[in-house]
């Protein structure tokens, strides 16, 4: 099963000049509950902006460039969408903007941080319509001193799967 996890505002904005324009720690915590024990799949430049592999799960860079070389252990380089289907268990596509565009059609799930707030951005995740999709779960997050924004979790099923 192909997955694909992602935390986007408004507008779909997913990243500003590499990074993240929102701080949202239940988003982070969900991830890592989300994703602990399974393969990530992510674009060189999303590997570069976090620095190194995330722990308890298999790090997978895709990459176009076939001389990037990691000096981190436990990665995987990958230079063909295609790939991701040979590897074992639950796959989450992890960014960026490309590598989502690149895989969109081949993905099952997918589970959805929507901030309701507009930040600046330049990078975006595909356009997507939820009648597509059926909603498993949509949970309405929390705002507190540390989570400023509103904020939901959807897991999304492709439909006619």
């Amino acid at each position: 099963m192909i997955s694909l996890i992602v935390c986007h505002a408004n507008q779909n904005v997913i990243g500003f000049k590499n990074r993240m324009p929102w701080h949202l720690p239940a988003d982070l915590q969900h991830v890592k509950e989300t994703t602990a024990g399974h393969t990530l799949v992510m674009g060189r430049k999303t590997f570069e902006s976090i620095g190194r592999p995330l722990p308890k799960r298999k790090n997978v860079i895709l990459t176009n460039n076939r001389n990037f070389n990691s000096i981190h252990d436990n990665i995987e380089i990958m230079h063909d969408t295609d790939d991701i289907k040979t590897l074992p268990g639950k796959v989450f596509i992890f960014g960026g903007s490309g590598i989502y565009q690149q895989t969109m059609h081949m993905v099952d799930e997918m589970y959805i941080t929507r901030i309701f707030e507009t930040f600046g951005g330049d990078t975006f995740f595909p356009e997507y319509d939820l009648a597509d999709w059926e909603v498993v779960s949509r949970e309405e997050g929390v705002v507190d001193n540390t989570n400023k924004y509103p904020h939901e979790f959807l897991h999304l099923v492709r439909k006619n799967n």
